[in-house]
């Protein structure tokens, strides 16, 4: 139900046009960014593998500080890259779908916050490289937008992803296996639902809308 006229051409809205065209578009988009990070560790797996030393997060280290922003974009291998690729597509296309200003702040600021947690909360002499940060904070966005923008279908997605991982997404914000940066997941988590807070998009109360 709606009020204040017509709500079809309301790319937020779920089940009008608009809103399938967004989420065509934005998963066109992300399906774009996945071979340029397997771009990037064939590269750096060619050179012998440099670039997770390089531009890594190192906890603690003043030079390990830049990879606060570089390590979403480094895997450990093509295996870490196949486990996040999905899950990335499948949020991040929902993510974008609500406008790519607010995608592009959205994500800077989950990257820096997932990274910022990681380097002061991080187990010194590790190297933390990889998008999962990343997509934990989609999952707080998502989660925390359909709370905040009354949109029921994001926090649906939320679901439907903890269906289809459940226990390894407990887990992953979780200190259970050292190989895994949990902290990561966690500040990107947390940065996920500030985000959504932060970039929402501003409700009219003169076309207050439900089911949306």
């Amino acid at each position: 139900m709606a009020y204040g006229g017509s709500s079809s051409g309301d790319p937020n809205r779920f089940g009008t046009e608009a809103f399938y065209a967004s989420l065509g578009r934005a998963f066109v988009a992300m399906c774009a960014v996945i071979p340029v990070l397997f771009l990037i560790e064939a590269l750096d797996g060619w050179l012998g593998n440099p670039f997770d030393t390089a531009a890594g997060i190192v906890p603690h280290q003043i030079d390990g500080l830049d990879g606060v922003f570089f390590a979403p974009f480094l895997h450990h291998g093509f295996e870490h890259l196949y486990s996040n690729s999905v899950p990335l597509i499948l949020l991040g296309t929902f993510v974008l779908a609500a406008g790519g200003k607010r995608f592009l702040y959205s994500t800077l600021f989950i990257i820096f916050a997932s990274g910022l947690g990681v380097w002061f909360t991080g187990s010194p002499n590790t190297i933390v490289v990889g998008a999962s940060g990343v997509i934990f904070g989609y999952l707080g966005l998502l989660l925390m937008r359909g709370l905040v923008e009354r949109s029921w279908w994001n926090v649906g997605v939320v679901f439907l992803v903890g269906l289809l991982y459940g226990w390894q997404l407990v887990v992953g914000i979780l200190p259970s296996d050292p190989q895994v940066s949990w902290q990561g997941h966690l500040f990107g988590f947390l940065g996920g639902l500030v985000a959504a807070i932060l970039f929402r998009r501003r409700l009219d109360s003169g076309a207050a809308r439900l089911g949306s």
